[in-house]
Order: structure tokens, then sequence, then C-alpha cells
């Protein structure tokens, strides 16, 4: 129990502090909501000082988040592998070369595996 010590106690200040903000936000911002009727321009959306014009909600493609998305998760997969080849030359000094080229070769192969179910599927095209 007394590994989980520090754990717990993070988690603790954590809450505590969470608890604060949220209590201190609740105490101090407004709660008058009557100046939008008087005032309708301060609830409006404000780009840039120009007015705007038709509707402020603009539908996006999903495609485009997906895409993001995937770059994000590929990206940083990549620059995972820089790391790892840093840290080989240890493996290899210890004698765990095989089972450490074995891991990251598994780990490649969920990639490319991944990569390849999404081209099959169109996740990377735009139209």
């Amino acid at each position: 129990m007394e590994s989980y010590l520090p754990i717990i106690l993070v988690l603790a200040v954590a809450a505590v502090l969470g608890g604060l903000c949220l209590g201190v936000s609740f105490w101090l911002g407004p709660r008058r909501r009557d100046t939008a009727v008087a005032f309708p321009e301060k609830e409006a959306t404000y780009e840039c000082g120009i007015p705007p014009r038709g509707t402020v909600h603009i539908r996006f493609f999903v495609r485009f988040f997906l895409v993001a998305l995937l770059f994000l998760l590929f990206d940083l997969e990549a620059a995972f592998l820089y790391p790892w080849v840093v840290v080989y030359r240890a493996f290899l000094a210890d004698g765990r070369g095989l089972f450490a080229l074995a891991e990251m070769g598994v780990f490649v192969g969920v990639l490319v595996i991944g990569f390849v179910y999404v081209w099959k599927k169109g996740g990377l095209e735009w139209q």
C-alpha cells in the first residue's frame, strides 16, 4: 500500500485543485444573462470585427477530421521509432536484440495493417 501512496496523493491534490478552480470560477463568474436581452450583439459571434453573414454554424466534412487524425496517429507512431533506434544498441549489448527487433516488427506490422486497411477503405481520399 505504501507504493500507491504517491499516486493517491497526486490524485487527491488534482481533485482538490480541480474542485477549487471550478468553485472559484462559479463564485466569481457572471450569473446574469439579462444583458443579452438588452444588448443582443453581446451574444453575437465575433469574427475579427466583421459582422457574421448568414449562419455561423458551418458543417465540416468528417473526412477532413479523419485524415487529420490518421496523420497524427501515423506521425506520432513514426516519431516513436527514433527513440527506439537509440535504445536498440542497449538491447543488443544486453543480448536482447532479437527480442526487441521482434517487438518492433509486431509494432510496425500492426501499423502497416492499419494503414492498408485505411487505404483500402478510402480513408485517405478527399472526394
